[in-house]
């Protein structure tokens, strides 16, 4: 696991051990940076369920002007923590560990501009994070939302209760990323 590209290319990044997190495969993530390429300077992303950190410190790599990473696994977090220190982007990171309901109602007091959503797959944290996400009006129309998922049916039909819209959708083997924009009202 690695950053792939930006000012801290090529940097090997520390992994958790264990079953309990499954780190996004490299071919995945750089797909991912490819299609978000043009959104990612100077925007603020949030990793939620950030694991490793690696998607977050990929962004801030790659120009982001701030990265958010929120897990509520104290040994994720402590990953995290090495992984922007061996990065040396701590100038440009905030670090929360609580569940994501809390930072999300609690926390984040500015419009974000990219939202990775990687939640535990037999989970539906990534709709009730997307609905608090609307509710708090935390995205403009601009902004980006991604969920990793290896239940697309299942998550797509859980958003047709919601106020987006799947913008594009990939499949790498069994993971699929959506990708989601916040509908336009009132036009």
């Amino acid at each position: 696991m690695r950053i792939i590209s930006g000012k801290a290319s090529k940097t090997k990044l520390y992994s958790l051990e264990g079953l309990n997190t499954r780190p996004t495969l490299d071919r995945v993530k750089e797909s991912l940076f490819n299609i978000i390429q043009n959104d990612i300077f100077d925007s603020i992303f949030l990793d939620l369920f950030a694991g490793s950190g690696q998607v977050g410190l990929e962004a801030l790599s790659r120009g982001a002007r701030k990265a958010i990473f929120c897990d509520n696994s104290k040994e994720a977090i402590k990953i995290i923590k090495k992984n922007i220190a061996k990065t040396h982007l701590e100038n440009s990171s905030k670090v929360y560990t609580m569940s994501y309901e809390k930072l999300l109602t609690t926390k984040i007091n500015e419009k974000l501009d990219i939202i990775y959503i990687d939640p535990p797959y037999k989970s539906d944290f990534a709709y009730k994070a997307v609905e608090i996400i609307i509710k708090k009006d935390l995205i403009d129309i601009n902004s980006i939302i991604i969920i990793e998922t290896d239940q697309e049916e299942k998550i797509v039909e859980q958003l047709k209760n919601l106020k987006v819209e799947i913008i594009d959708k990939r499949k790498y083997g069994r993971i699929h990323l959506i990708f989601l924009k916040k509908l336009k009202i009132d036009e």
